[in-house]
């Protein structure tokens, strides 16, 4: 672990770091704000969205006074491997900074794409190693990192106890964004693609097996992407079908930036922290 710079703020730290991943075969970059003290916290996990890395959420979302107030630790990792050697596309929404946080299993995507496996395998455990962890997760994240704390949240229940997204791509099966990276990492089966897709795992699971108490989403209703391609309300009919309870706000005004999220965030780290400190 290579710690690339380090700062103190609202009285805890701030540290850019980069480490060497097996799951990616790459270096992967992230941040992570510890709060003041000594310890053990309980961790979320943010996962940014489409052509960000570690830096955005890490300089725009202004959460690190509440985490700091809160006891929490907040680790921001970049959205994809990078690098020469590593496949990309020429588009936004496909390849580097567009890892959708799935196990690729297509070319030329499927030696580095494996971000499933970096959060949930490499990036968790480098956090156990080197961090003050009481080893209590949450995770949460926007846009296109909003579906990858939705579906890693609800693939992995057991690793994570708190769950909440910003403007989530709810369906990626079902929008055009989830429909060009889902067929370039998993191939044309759509029932590959359902595993990685939030409102078919709510809808084909049960509240027993997720076992979160609720869920939050946060959307802007002036969103430029709200009906083409987030619909969260595709989400909150399948969490109704099945009776998990589930929070969708709607917030007229808002669009999807990070003014949006800084208006919020210390809503969702409180969110988190009443749930892993109980």
């Amino acid at each position: 672990m290579e710690v690339l710079a380090e700062h103190k703020v609202h009285g805890g730290t701030l540290k850019y770091i980069r480490h060497d991943s097996a799951a990616t075969g790459t270096p992967m970059r992230f941040s992570a704000f510890v709060p003041p003290g000594k310890g053990p916290f309980p961790v979320v996990i943010w996962l940014s969205g489409l052509t960000c890395t570690e830096d955005n959420f890490t300089t725009k979302a202004g959460a690190y006074a509440a985490a700091a107030r809160l006891g929490l630790i907040v680790v921001a990792p970049d959205t994809s491997p990078r690098g020469d050697g590593v496949a990309n596309d020429e588009a936004y929404d496909l390849g580097q900074g567009a890892g959708f946080y799935l196990d690729a299993t297509q070319g030329p995507w499927a030696p580095h794409f494996q971000m499933e496996t970096y959060v949930t395998r490499d990036l968790i455990g480098l956090i156990e190693a080197e961090l003050p962890s009481s080893g209590r997760y949450g995770i949460s994240g926007h846009s296109m990192g909003g579906h990858g704390a939705l579906t890693l949240g609800l693939r992995h229940p057991k690793r994570f106890e708190s769950m909440t997204a910003f403007s989530p791509i709810a369906s990626p099966a079902r929008c055009p964004w989830g429909e060009k990276a889902l067929r370039a990492y998993l191939g044309d089966d759509h029932a590959l693609w359902e595993e990685h897709d939030a409102t078919y795992l709510l809808a084909n699971g049960t509240v027993e097996e997720f076992e979160f108490d609720d869920i939050l989403i946060d959307q802007g209703a002036a969103d430029p992407f709200l009906e083409g391609q987030l619909k969260p309300d595709l989400l909150a009919e399948a969490a109704q079908f099945i009776g998990q309870p589930l929070t969708l706000r709607m917030h007229d005004g808002y669009d999807h930036s990070y003014f949006f999220i800084a208006s919020f965030i210390e809503d969702h780290l409180e969110w988190h922290a009443k749930r892993l400190k109980r």
